[in-house]
């Protein structure tokens, strides 16, 4: 009998998934992390259906009255300008202004249901971790990520495979966000898209794309190829450079680890070493500097993606999936610091926005990539994941310069594809002003269970924190396999 936190289990039975993680996770099995994830493999194997995820980020909040839970039926008051438009999927209610995904809505699954508590921009950290944010000082716009966030989903993956594997010499970057990290366009540094207390390490490797000027919205127009150079500075070797010299040099760089692995228990100086072997598997890499240039892509490609900067951002985004990354953000974002009508923030000005920039966007982008990825066979073995970090008001303020709706995460929509996912399946209902659900709530934890259980990772896995203490991928949430198939 082995006594396991108290309870008596017979080993020859073999542990519970539960015991051994729990057991392993505390030390009192003496196991590292990397022994802990082969034990939970062996225990439970998990159905891998997605080799990479892709979220497309709809930043500021889309209004679930003007996109996939409309409510024709209610008072004028509560369903806004637009009409519904019939599609694929019986029973769902669609704007008229996103006619392409109406017509493919039979490639995904629409959930209705989302809901958390942080009604505000702050639920960036939700939508992209699984967990409520943590109490920190978040400078004066009360967004600023921190080192005491949670790690995103991007880092998470990075550093489990890193573990599993025993190495970080995968020569593609595991987590990329695109165009720019979230809020870099505005002047902010958003919650939740950073490895948090995991340590900067495990953070996503980003593009810098510019604008033309400050007031400049990229994302609303038509973009240059010099706009839109996703290129990563430095890829491109000198001439003079070989790939014998950065052998010889990394050979180099090997004799000191000896005396510095000692020192490698801090987490400064692994942060370090973790960073520098990243940067030689990119520079060493060949395929890297290739992945990251969308001008390969055939001109008719580009052109049925949209050429503004959500579009393309998009095609890349299917490109590094397709050269191996593992999770990959691609954020539509705020262009303009305190100007809410160039995201899908819409307090203001909502009907001319949406009807001209936003929904049209949405209804190019989108279809083309479910499109693209199908017919090349990506899509099998990617999950792609849409969503906003909150929804907006069931009240449509239409008076003057307001015509627009204020911020609501009770019940918002998301969207799932590829990777097993049950296109056509619509998922919970909401009330009849789409302001709380009233079947199947779904919270940001059965999100996170969704995406890791996916690529066959199990949500009750731990990790430990910045304390070295076992904390589980996922807090109650559970996955939603009746969308996953």
């Amino acid at each position: 009998m082995l006594s396991v936190l108290g309870n008596s289990v017979r080993a020859c039975d073999g542990l519970s998934r539960r015991a051994v993680l729990r057991a392993g996770g505390s030390g009192l099995l003496g196991m590292s992390l990397p022994d802990l994830l082969a034990a939970e493999a062996v225990q439970t194997p998990q159905q891998v259906r997605a080799k990479s995820v892709l979220f497309v980020f709809l930043y500021g909040g889309p209004s679930q009255l003007e996109t996939f839970d409309m409510k024709p039926d209610a008072p004028s008051s509560i369903r806004g300008p637009f009409s519904p438009i019939a599609a694929r999927t019986p029973g769902l209610r669609i704007c008229e202004h996103l006619p392409k995904l109406a017509a493919c809505s039979d490639q995904y699954a629409v959930v209705r249901t989302v809901n958390h508590p942080q009604n505000d921009h702050n639920g960036t950290h939700f939508i992209q971790t699984g967990y409520t944010l943590p109490p920190a000082d978040r400078g004066s716009a009360n967004v600023a990520a921190t080192d005491k966030d949670w790690p995103a989903f991007g880092s998470v993956i990075s550093y489990l495979d890193a573990q599993t594997h025993s190495s970080t010499k995968n020569p593609f970057p595991p987590y990329i966000y695109l165009p720019r990290l979230l809020g870099h366009f505005a002047g902010y540094d958003i919650n939740g898209q950073y490895a948090g207390w995991l340590g900067k390490a495990w953070d996503p490797l980003a593009t810098a794309i510019r604008k033309r000027h400050a007031g400049d919205n990229p994302y609303f127009r038509a973009c240059t190829d010099e706009e839109l150079d996703f290129r990563l500075a430095g890829l491109e070797p000198l001439p003079q450079v070989t790939l014998d010299r950065l052998n010889q040099r990394q050979g180099l760089l090997a004799q000191l680890d000896a005396e510095r692995r000692r020192l490698e228990q801090t987490e400064r100086i692994g942060n370090f070493s973790t960073r520098r072997q990243q940067a030689i598997n990119l520079l060493m890499s060949k395929n890297v500097a290739a992945a990251f240039d969308v001008r390969r892509e055939p001109e008719a490609l580009r052109d049925r993606y949209g050429r503004n900067l959500f579009g393309q951002s998009l095609l890349m985004g299917r490109r590094l999936v397709e050269a191996g990354a593992r999770f990959v953000t691609v954020a539509w974002d705020m262009a303009v610091r305190g100007d809410d009508t160039t995201s899908w923030d819409s307090h203001r000005d909502l009907t001319r926005v949406m009807k001209d920039h936003l929904l049209p966007g949405l209804d190019q982008g989108l279809p083309a990539l479910l499109q693209d990825m199908s017919e090349t066979g990506l899509l099998d073995e990617t999950l792609v994941f849409v969503a906003g970090e909150m929804g907006r008001t069931p009240k449509f303020e239409n008076r003057g310069a307001q015509d627009g709706r204020d911020h609501w995460s009770y019940c918002f929509p998301c969207l799932f594809a590829g990777a097993g996912t049950r296109g056509g399946v619509l998922y919970g209902e909401s009330d009849e002003h789409a302001a709380y659900p009233t079947t199947n709530p779904v919270s940001p934890a059965d999100l996170a269970a969704t995406i890791y259980s996916s690529l066959g990772i199990s949500p009750d896995l731990r990790i430990p924190n910045a304390l070295g203490q076992p904390v589980p991928l996922v807090d109650g949430g559970r996955s939603l396999h009746t969308v996953l198939g």
